[in-house]
């Protein structure tokens, strides 16, 4: 049935004034303020109340006035996107549910979906000869105590200047190059393997360049699984950034290169690093019991507990620990976690994020402190490719927010 307030005709749907100015981001009294001006078109019906308008033409203004709206708040700037949607404790891709995506399909498989919307099974990306030279030759530069997101940057860098075709920003182009960039990035790190070459699935390639330890099947699946579950998280602070970059029609490779810069901070891609070094105390020791109460003890926040988006447990965790549990190597850090989360119950109800996961699947697979961070800049710069893509689509520059100044008053005397 569809909504009373929605009027249908043979001429397609009709929008009240109040969800025309909804889908604009206005008020209705800008909705006609539109409409005196002819950027939009009214009716009214015979016996109806108020005006009627076009959802198509409705929708058509919204792009090309380059919609940036209010959040509910009214503080804070909301863009529309078709990628992800974050509702009662479910992460939804495309109105798909993350974890369902993750139980049945590669993080190869649903990148491509999500860029193209076709689901190609058995995907596989392979990085081209010259960018991965490219990129080898740029990383093997760089100092012995370079840490792997200096790695990343550097090679995507090296890959953008060995493609003369990155300033094309036609949407077939941009996803050729996000098929390229990503196992560029994979196979540009050292790896401790070096017979595994860079066929195979990615997740395999990855592992290889994150651990000496042997993989076994329910390792890399759960491997994939954070890949895949990592892909997006609506707007977060690094993708905001890469859409700032993608309105002001950078290409594909420096706005990855912008991700990566907001990535790399201990509030967003480097947070699973202090969950890793936490359970690796808690699991040295016996107990977590102690080394949360050290946290609680000095004020600091536990990592890898809480979510801003979720009042009760990450789904993205909740899938990761599922899959986890059929590692028989990840016990004591599933053990681990599991003391951290009841412990820090009896005294505040947080519970556990995807950054705490993360870092079960890296402490018990001997992967470095690092690699939680390399894992998620994988992962989440095919979420970056597609915001750039829906931004590409968007009138440029749209993102330009106003400055409230609060200096001095001009005039003011040389300095």
């Amino acid at each position: 049935m569809a909504d009373r307030d929605t009027a249908q005709d043979t001429g397609g749907q009709r929008l009240s004034t109040r969800e025309a100015a909804d889908r604009l981001g206005v008020k209705p009294e800008t909705v006609y303020a539109y409409v005196s001006r002819g950027q939009l078109t009214s009716r009214r019906e015979p016996g109806a109340r108020g005006s009627t308008f076009d959802a198509k033409e409705v929708d058509a203004l919204a792009r090309r006035a380059g919609r940036r709206e209010a959040s509910a708040s009214g503080n804070e700037l909301a863009v529309r996107t078709g990628i992800t949607l974050i509702d009662r404790d479910h992460c939804y891709f495309r109105g798909v549910d993350s974890s369902e995506l993750a139980t049945h399909y590669s993080y190869e498989e649903v990148a491509e979906w999500l860029w193209t919307g076709e689901l190609r099974p058995g995907i596989r990306f392979t990085a081209p000869p010259d960018a991965l030279s490219a990129a080898h030759h740029a990383v093997q530069a760089l100092p012995a105590h370079s840490g792997p997101m200096d790695r990343l940057r550097v090679a995507a860098i090296a890959a953008a200047a060995a493609d003369p075709l990155r300033f094309d920003l036609s949407e077939d182009t941009v996803v050729g190059t996000a098929r390229n960039l990503i196992p560029t990035l994979v196979d540009a790190l050292p790896s401790h393997n070096p017979s595994q070459g860079t066929a195979g699935p990615l997740a395999t390639r990855l592992w290889s360049r994150l651990t000496a330890e042997a993989a076994d099947p329910a390792a890399l699946r759960a491997l994939d699984a954070a890949l895949l579950l990592l892909i997006d998280h609506d707007l977060a602070a690094s993708t905001l950034a890469v859409r700032v970059a993608a309105s002001a029609r950078a290409h594909p490779y420096a706005i990855v290169s912008a991700g990566f810069g907001a990535l790399d901070g201990v509030l967003h891609g480097a947070a699973s690093g202090l969950a890793h070094r936490m359970l690796v105390e808690a699991r040295d020791q016996g107990s977590a019991a102690a080394v949360v109460a050290d946290h609680l003890r000095t004020g600091r926040r536990v990592p890898g507990l809480g979510h801003p988006l979720y009042p009760g447990e990450d789904p993205r965790a909740r899938t990761l620990f599922r899959l986890l549990e059929d590692v028989p190597r990840a016990r004591s850090a599933l053990q681990a976690a599991r003391q951290v989360v009841a412990t820090t119950a009896r005294h505040t109800e947080l519970h556990a994020n995807v950054d705490l996961a993360l870092a079960v699947l890296t402490v018990s697979t001997g992967m470095p402190v690092e690699a939680g961070e390399t894992i998620f800049a994988i992962a989440r710069t095919a979420g970056w490719i597609a915001h750039a893509l829906e931004e590409y689509a968007e009138p440029p520059l749209r993102m330009r927010p106003s400055g409230h100044y609060h200096g001095p008053r001009p005039p003011q005397p040389l300095p």
